[in-house]
């Protein structure tokens, strides 16, 4: 193509700071992306497998390669390459966050409307925790079943700090697989899936409470003016379109919180899970154990 070729495995912005996390998820979570196409999806994933191997269509510009990495990196999970079901994708937070919580917002004056948002809030939260959770550890339909049924509780307690952990518990029961910054799988730990959960949830506290807790004031003190008591048909749209402008930022700050390639150190496993420290030792072989290990967090 007559310029330096993409490495379309590395991370299209530096990961390694704040800011360039940013930009990655701004990228990935574009929610425009929720709109493309299932065969489109597909197009774009064989045609960033066949630029890997230098068999990319003649012509094809690294716009186009740029482009299919994105709409790859925003609807492929990362660990098995499968399509993600789009109302679980993060880039759907926007527009699925938008109108779940203006609608929990808007209908709260009868305890059956509040019942009912807030288990289509969690529903909607555990589908995309299932959907984002570390795919190389299988979840049974028995284990979703039981977390399911806690939601109601999570909704009423502490919400993602339940929803999550109770969606990924096997993550925690049986740990993850953990690799070396080549992605070299070297052993498994349940710290770091832990870790790896303790990030998500931070993060997703985050991602909603701008809405959640600037948002009522806001519209408390708008509907004392008479203007506003007039147009009261308007008043959900009106929330829905602010809590969107509050996600459209926030859904990529939330991300970008805590690196998606998480670590931790070898050290760590040495003193309190001996023996996945072993089972280190024992595939790194003659070679020098690594000082950290990457692992998924998920989103």
């Amino acid at each position: 193509m007559g310029e330096e070729r993409l490495d379309i495995e590395k991370p299209t912005y530096d990961l390694s700071t704040f800011a360039g996390r940013w930009k990655h998820f701004a990228w990935v979570t574009d929610f425009r992306t929720c709109i493309v196409p299932e065969s489109e999806l597909l197009e774009a994933k064989k045609l960033c497998e066949d630029y890997k191997v230098g068999k990319e269509p003649a012509g094809t510009t690294r716009e186009q390669i740029i482009y299919a990495k994105k709409l790859y990196e925003s609807a492929f999970h990362p660990d098995t390459g499968d399509l993600q079901n789009v109302f679980g994708r993060m880039s759907f937070q926007v527009p699925g966050g938008m109108a779940i919580t203006g609608a929990m917002l808007q209908f709260y004056k009868t305890t059956t409307a509040v019942v009912f948002w807030q288990w289509m809030n969690q529903s909607f939260n555990a589908f995309v925790n299932y959907t984002n959770r570390n795919a190389n550890s299988p979840t049974t339909v028995t284990q979703l079943g039981v977390a399911y049924r806690y939601v109601p509780f999570a909704a009423v307690a502490a919400a993602n700090c339940v929803n999550i952990p109770l969606m990924r518990q096997n993550e925690i029961s049986n740990g993850i697989d953990i690799s070396d910054e080549n992605g070299n799988k070297l052993t498994n730990s349940k710290l770091a899936a832990i870790k790896g959960i303790s990030q998500v949830v931070i993060s997703r506290i985050v991602m909603c409470a701008p809405g959640m807790l600037i948002l009522p004031p806001i519209m408390e003190r708008l509907e004392k003016y008479r203007w506003m008591q007039r147009i009261k048909l308007l008043h959900l749209p009106i929330q829905v379109l602010l809590v969107g402008c509050f996600l459209t930022f926030m859904v990529p700050t939330a991300c970008a919180l805590f690196p998606q390639n998480c670590s931790i150190k070898s050290s760590t496993l040495e003193r309190w899970e001996p023996e996945n420290y072993e089972l280190l030792k024992k595939n790194c072989q003659s070679k020098e154990i690594p000082t950290r290990l990457y692992f998924n967090k998920g989103l």
